[in-house]
């Protein structure tokens, strides 16, 4: 038992603790840190090396070139599409210098840049004309072009406004987004692109995003060319894109894909974008008509809402008072020599249906007179 009880001098030392407290010397202040003291501190702390201090500029100088680096690239791929003169980006390039100015205006889609030929219709009707149609668009985009066009150019006397089945349906996807990147500071496409991609930001405000994350088609290489100098072949005539081809397999493979036949979407949006393009024609005076373009009659018969659609197309029609000329029935339409695809005109069947619409339009009244009185 004696061994468990603290002896004599461990009781004084627990006392001490206790009651005491800590020694006289743990318990004197601080002396004060004297001008001496700091500077003895400060001499005892080794200064960093210069070879330091040349390592981290050399890598904020590297991380700053790479920068300066992307933002230079990306404003060469840019000011290199912006000056091109030649097939699409030429008819874009146009379309935001002002350099088109035209008394008809044909807008649209694939089908309105594949079938009406600028060059037909300016000759006979006498009033220039140039083509804007939008390969791969929806109403939407198609709409955003042609307000991109009014803010540069003189406004039309008439629009022409190739309708598709489909002209209801808006873009869940852009086709080749690469088009739209060196444009876009425009608010009417970027309002367009971000309805569709809430992200497209990035597209504008992070140099080369755009072009690393949705250029599927390496448009940028086309803006390196241009920025070289060196052009494309050029594939269009007043905007209007011939197809020197001949009918191809694709209807079959879509037929046997679809027996029961296809339906397209009525979209509320799609309704509104297309009124959208009447309302502003006629807040501009600008004359409008709309116009169905020639299709494959065995297409049609797989349309399965076609009245549906062309029952809307007729409500915008009779409530703006705007002419709708209906090709569906078209000798045209009944051959495939006139055809590259079920949807599309080949070039002879373009040249035979644009000199049809002049022929008509030029006698149309439609048309408004020119300065000089005649029509």
């Amino acid at each position: 038992m004696s061994s468990e009880l603290p002896n004599e001098e461990d009781s004084r030392s627990l006392i001490r603790k206790e009651f005491v407290g800590p020694p006289v010397a743990a318990r004197l202040p601080t002396p004060p840190r004297t001008k001496e003291t700091i500077a003895e501190k400060n001499a005892s702390v080794a200064p960093l090396n210069p070879r330091h201090w040349r390592g981290l500029a050399q890598i904020v100088g590297f991380f700053g070139l790479i920068v300066i680096l992307i933002f230079a690239t990306n404003a060469m791929i840019n000011v290199g599409l912006r000056h091109i003169t030649t097939c699409d980006f030429g008819v874009s390039n146009r379309v935001m210098t002002g350099r088109i100015n035209a008394e008809i205006l044909i807008t649209g889609s694939s089908r309105a840049l594949t079938h009406y030929d600028s060059r037909v219709i300016q000759k006979i009707t006498g009033r220039q004309t140039f083509n804007i149609g939008l390969n791969g668009s929806q109403t939407d985009m198609q709409l955003a072009l042609f307000k991109a066009y009014l803010n540069h150019n003189v406004k039309p006397k008439l629009v022409v406004n190739n309708l598709d089945l489909f002209s209801f349906v808006t873009s869940h996807e852009i086709y080749d987004p690469a088009q739209y990147m060196p444009y876009l500071k425009e608010e009417a496409f970027y309002h367009a692109i971000c309805r569709v991609y809430p992200d497209a930001w990035k597209w504008k405000y992070l140099p080369l995003y755009g072009y690393l994350v949705e250029d599927n088609l390496f448009k940028w290489l086309l803006g390196v060319k241009g920025f070289l100098g060196f052009q494309g072949k050029e594939d269009r005539f007043q905007g209007f894109l011939p197809r020197h081809t001949t009918w191809t397999g694709d209807f079959k493979k879509f037929r046997d894909a679809h027996p029961e036949g296809v339906k397209f979407d009525i979209e509320p949006q799609g309704v509104r974008d297309l009124t959208e393009l009447v309302q502003i024609c006629r807040q501009q005076g600008i004359a409008i008509m709309f116009v169905y373009s020639p299709e494959y009659a065995e297409m049609q018969m797989l349309e399965r809402n076609r009245r549906e659609i062309f029952a809307r197309f007729r409500e915008i029609c009779n409530r703006f008072n705007v002419p709708l000329w209906d090709y569906s029935e078209s000798p045209l339409c009944q051959s495939r020599t006139n055809f590259y695809n079920s949807q599309h005109l080949n070039a002879e069947g373009a040249e035979a249906f644009s000199t049809d619409l002049a022929l008509r339009l030029a006698g149309s009244g439609l048309l408004p007179p020119t300065k000089g009185g005649t029509k």
